[in-house]
C-alpha cells in the first residue's frame, strides 16, 4: 500500500483510515489499524497487529511492538518504546453496560520512556522522561523521570540512564554512564542529567 504520494510505508493488510496523519519514514506493518484522527510522527514503527485510536498522538521515532492497542487519551512524546503486548487503559472503572466515553483519562508518556512487554499502564498517569517500566509491571501512579518501575503493583527499584543502563548512586549522588559518559545527579529524590 506504499505509493509515491505517501512518505511512509504501510503493509497491504494495514488499514489506514482517511484523515490519519502519519509522518515521513514511518512504517505500519501487518494487520494494523490507524483511526482517522490519529497522529503519528516521523520515523515511527508500528509492529504487527497494532491499533491506534482517534486522538492518539505519537511523537517522532516511537517504536510500537506487536499486539499493542493505543486507546484514545494516550499521548507519547518522541523516542518512546512500547513493548510487545503492553496495555493502555482509558477508563478507570469500565462496565459493559455503562457508557463512559466522556470519562476517558489522559495518559502521557514522556520522551525516551520504555514500557516493557506485557506491562499495564492504568489511565490518568504521566510516565516521566526516560523512565523504564519493567516487563509485566502494573503502573497506577505517576512515574518520575529516569525511574525504574517493576512489579504488581509497580514500585520503584532504582534509576535508569538514557542509554538504558542502571544508575548506581550507592556511593555518591553522582553517576557517570560507562557507555556514553553522560553524568547524572540524584538530588532531593529526583534524577537529572547534568
Amino acid at each position: 500500500m506504499s505509493s509515491d504520494s505517501k512518505k511512509y510505508y504501510a503493509h497491504e493488510t494495514a488499514i489506514i483510515d482517511a484523515g490519519a496523519q502519519i509522518g515521513e519514514g514511518s512504517k505500519v506493518w501487518h494487520f494494523c489499524h490507524v483511526m482517522p484522527e490519529a497522529k503519528i510522527g516521523e520515523g515511527c514503527n508500528l509492529g504487527q497487529n497494532v491499533f491506534v485510536a482517534n486522538h492518539v498522538v505519537l511523537g517522532n521515532n516511537v517504536k510500537v511492538q506487536n499486539n499493542v492497542s493505543i486507546y484514545e487519551g494516550v499521548f507519547c512524546e518522541d523516542d518512546v518504546f512500547l513493548g510487545p503486548s503492553m496495555v493502555f487503559t482509558n477508563v478507570y472503572n469500565p462496565r459493559s453496560g455503562v457508557v463512559r466515553k466522556n470519562e476517558y483519562r489522559k495518559t502521557t508518556v514522556r520522551k525516551g520512556a520504555t514500557i516493557g512487554a506485557n506491562a499495564t499502564i492504568v489511565c490518568g498517569v504521566t510516565l516521566g522522561q526516560y523512565c523504564f517500566i519493567g516487563a509485566g509491571s502494573v503502573v497506577k501512579e505517576d512515574v518520575p523521570n529516569y525511574a525504574m518501575i517493576v512489579g504488581v503493583p509497580g514500585v520503584q527499584k532504582g534509576w535508569m540512564s538514557e542509554y538504558g543502563e542502571r544508575l548506581d548512586f550507592s556511593n555518591a549522588d553522582y553517576f557517570t554512564c560507562p557507555y556514553t559518559g553522560s553524568k547524572y545527579e540524584l538530588k532531593n529524590g529526583s534524577v537529572n542529567k547534568i
